[in-house]
């Protein structure tokens, strides 16, 4: 009867023991669970529409990726950094603009990151005047602020060297339109950049259009520029730049009033005076004859392929229509345009503009 007891009391201490062993193993299994979604499973919390991107600089150390993970306050430091360590990470930082999702877990993190999957931003430049504007229209979109930017604007011997432009004709470099880059794209690279996407506008189809014109690509982009600012009617382009060539064909100077503004450095001019024409300066072609020795604006591709396609015909003056429409009036002779402009003359006097 005693040993019975005895047995007994083995069994059930044994039973404790399995209960006690099989509640360790259950809660071990929950927390090793419970770690592994916390080292392997959702590691961000997006919200909003500003904490949607993780800006690296160029030279980023895994340190700096941590630090700006943690001052937005996404997601559990601790298991990033381990699971950056296995995954190799922070040997293999590379900069730019990544998109964080929400639910995002470490490991879909870190492989964006590390392979450098990120999202382009979008440049745009239009009306674009001076290599200033330029370098304030690209720089808010990419690493490199407007500086950096100018710098390399500025800089003869780089952009002898790399483009066969200086300072002066570099814009002509540049076909306005929408361009995708990475955020991490340097000043030279965002050049390069315009340089090929220069060569893939100017088609030999274009090219030969510039030559049967008597033209170098540059000096189109040159005279478009001063018809960019003289009218926004595309219709009219082709007839302007008609003049225009005819005026270089016969050597008579262009008298182009927007190359006078930009002598000036005063583009709210409404009218011209002689007091303008008379500022000395190599884009003043009231005083020189030909091109001046750059473009005026980064001229649009309606008024680039208005010189490759312009009319033909013998006007040799226009002047802005006295309705203000936009429109100018065209005219062969001198007594013919000097009519027109006496009209223009008046319309201005009436509307009491009178600078």
């Amino acid at each position: 009867m005693i040993m019975c007891q005895h047995q007994k009391s083995k069994k059930y201490i044994w039973i404790i023991i399995g209960c006690i062993a099989l509640l360790l193993l259950v809660a071990g299994s929950i927390i090793c669970l419970r770690f592994r979604e916390h080292i392997y499973g959702v590691n961000l919390s997006v919200t909003g529409e500003e904490a949607c991107f993780l800006y690296l600089p160029t030279g980023s150390t895994f340190d700096d990726v941590c630090a700006r993970l943690e001052e937005a306050g996404l997601h559990d430091a601790a298991s990033f950094r381990l699971i950056a360590g296995k995954m190799n990470y922070p040997a293999r930082v590379k900069a730019g603009r990544y998109r964080l999702t929400d639910s995002m877990s470490n490991i879909e993190l870190i492989r964006m990151l590390r392979s450098g999957r990120q999202i382009p931003v979008k440049v745009v430049f239009n009306n674009i005047r001076i290599n200033t504007q330029l370098a304030e229209a690209v720089a808010p979109s990419i690493e490199v602020d407007s500086a950096g930017i100018m710098a390399l604007l500025t800089d003869s011997v780089y952009l002898a060297a790399h483009f066969r432009h200086t300072p002066q004709t570099i814009l002509s470099l540049c076909i306005p339109n929408t361009y995708e880059f990475f955020w991490n794209t340097s000043a030279q690279d965002f050049l390069d950049r315009m340089a090929k996407e220069h060569d893939r506008f100017w088609t030999e189809s274009r090219r030969q259009k510039a030559r049967d014109a008597q033209l170098t690509p540059l000096q189109v982009s040159i005279l478009a520029s001063i018809i960019e600012e003289e009218t926004q009617k595309d219709d009219e382009k082709p007839i302007m730049a008609g003049v225009y060539i005819n005026r270089l064909n016969k050597e008579i100077p262009l008298q182009a009033d927007p190359t006078v503004k930009y002598a000036a450095g005063d583009f709210s001019i409404r009218r011209v005076l002689n007091k303008h024409k008379e500022i000395q300066s190599p884009y003043n072609t009231y005083l020189n004859a030909g091109l001046p020795p750059g473009p005026i604006c980064i001229p649009s591709i309606a008024s680039i392929d208005a010189v490759l396609n312009y009319s033909k015909h013998d006007y040799l003056f226009f002047c802005a229509k006295e309705d203000f429409s936009g429109y100018h009036n065209f005219a062969r002779t001198n007594a013919q345009h000097s009519r027109n402009a006496q009209a223009y003359q008046r319309a201005l006097n009436h509307r009491k503009i009178y600078q």
